[in-house]
């Protein structure tokens, strides 16, 4: 095999020193249409915990909610428990979670527009379905169709941005994608808050409007080329060769071209990714993309934006202050990840990881204090302590913004050498849904059950996934996405479990 390689490696020499090329702007507008993707994701997760609180919504679908919402003597963390409105929140990530892992193949196959595109188309019929439903099935089978979309749109375009951002700066590119998230979360909040307004079927505008993004990124991957990296591991090595020469700027892209070459003869020589992956030889990347996406949900983070609207109306804000209070969270979620962006390629990813986790600790913690002292089951916040905990709350999402929002999902998409990228980002989106699945399905009983007590639960995973990264997490800043199998075999525990080789991978 060409460049000297052993069997399992992904390149057989560090090459980074000899890379070339330059930010362009032909790959500027090709990542920032592809991350329009994650506008999708945002706009599900912010209009969702929007509509759940809508009253003409509630009444339409689930009565029984609207009668306990409206019952003055009701239990004011059980308000909401119901298994039934839980399931509108959660069946999109099932169905994202079986999507996700039938992307993989196709995503390798076909290329990763294909599966942008297709995810695009999948979500305009879930939008339409939402928006004109007249029964819960209808409404269910609608999420379905998102969750389909979503499934397939997070596999493909956090790897088609990792793939064509150029090394030095490929944690910036990345993040466009949980850019464009945030943005998508801060617009449906503020969708929400004036369409609660119309009555009776401002929730339906809510659904519908879904199919903005949609129709934006399916429109956009017609005309996104597809990425080098897929070009050269389907055969098309010239027509690769003269793609990334335009996209970096440059002739001299040989060093890069031949990292492309040697890792696409290997994964070629791979035909069942997903068997591979479970080898010793790949024990690190599999770790990370189940604890990383495992993590990031597990920061409590999307009970917040699920179900903002529905929490800020447990502690006592009224409908417009509760809608208001989650498009203020949502607007400080999307700023703050230009924060990230600005730092990720100059502090690295684990400064940004280990602090925002110092910080979601501290919040979680005080919000909970807070609410033990000066909230019961049947009193209301004062004014002050209502507005305190609105500002740590923010806070708390502040730090998720610049920390494990984005690096959640970027630290798994450039750790995978091309052999099993496709099924190794399949894992990492079918993990991320399947816990999503399970908070959002469980969010409503476990507050009834804990009261306070959910965020002093969430403070203690984040205190566990925060020594998890300062032990086990290398620095993945300024390597080729190529030749990140070398950084393992540096790592003071990881180098404990990876095979002996001769000069590269077994």
């Amino acid at each position: 095999m060409a460049g000297g390689f052993t069997t399992g490696s992904a390149v057989g020499k560090e090459r980074a020193e000899q890379y070339k090329g330059r930010v362009t702007a032909y790959v500027i507008i090709a990542c920032v249409v592809a991350a329009t993707g994650g506008s999708l994701f945002g706009y599900d997760i912010g209009i969702s915990g929007g509509v759940t609180s809508m009253d003409d919504f509630l009444e339409d679908f689930f009565p029984s909610v609207y009668r306990s919402k409206m019952h003055a003597h009701e239990n004011n963390y059980c308000k909401y428990d119901n298994q039934g409105l839980a399931a509108f929140t959660s069946s999109l990530y099932i169905a994202g979670l079986i999507a996700s892992l039938v992307a993989s193949p196709i995503t390798r196959k076909y290329g990763r527009r294909a599966s942008i595109i297709g995810g695009g188309i999948s979500f305009l019929i879930g939008s339409a379905l939402n928006a004109s439903a007249v029964n819960l099935e209808m409404l269910i089978f609608g999420r379905v169709m998102l969750g389909i979309g979503i499934g397939f749109g997070n596999q493909a375009v956090p790897l088609y941005l990792s793939e064509m951002a150029p090394t030095h700066l490929r944690g910036g590119v990345n993040m466009m994608f949980q850019v464009a998230t945030t943005f998508g979360i801060f617009t449906a909040n503020m969708v929400n808050y004036g369409t609660q307004k119309i009555r009776p079927w401002g929730w339906r505008l809510s659904l519908g409007l879904a199919a903005i993004p949609a129709l934006l990124m399916t429109v956009g991957g017609l005309f996104l080329p597809e990425t080098p990296n897929s070009l050269i591991e389907r055969g098309s090595k010239e027509t690769g060769r003269k793609l990334l020469e335009k996209i970096r700027g440059t002739e001299e892209v040989d060093a890069e071209f031949q990292d492309m070459v040697d890792a696409s003869e290997l994964a070629n020589s791979i035909k069942h990714p997903f068997r591979n992956i479970l080898e010793r030889r790949y024990r690190a990347e599999l770790v990370m993309a189940i604890f990383m996406p495992t993590f990031q949900i597990l920061t409590g983070i999307n009970s917040i934006l699920f179900y903002a609207p529905v929490l800020f109306q447990t502690m006592g804000f009224g409908r417009d202050a509760s809608l208001y209070s989650s498009a203020v969270t949502g607007g400080v979620l999307a700023s703050s990840t230009f924060i990230s962006i600005a730092t990720v390629d100059k502090l690295g990813r684990r400064a940004l990881l280990i602090s925002g986790g110092i910080q979601m600790i501290t919040c979680q913690v005080i919000v909970a204090i807070i609410l033990g002292i000066k909230f019961g089951d049947t009193q209301e916040l004062s004014k002050s302590f209502s507005i305190l905990v609105v500002v740590f709350i923010c806070l708390f999402v502040l730090a998720f913004g610049w920390s494990w929002g984005p690096l959640g999902w970027t630290v798994p998409s450039e750790i995978f050498p091309l052999e099993i990228r496709s099924a190794g980002q399949s894992i990492t989106v079918a993990v991320n849904l399947l816990f999503t699945f399970i908070i959002a399905q469980s969010f409503l009983a476990l507050l009834c059950s804990f009261k306070f007590g959910i965020f002093l639960f969430f403070a203690g995973w984040i205190t566990i996934m925060t020594i998890f990264v300062s032990l086990f997490l290398p620095e993945t800043k300024g390597i080729p996405i190529e030749e990140m199998s070398f950084m393992w075999r540096k790592h003071w525990f990881w180098k404990m479990i990876l095979p002996e080789t001769d000069g590269g991978r077994v």
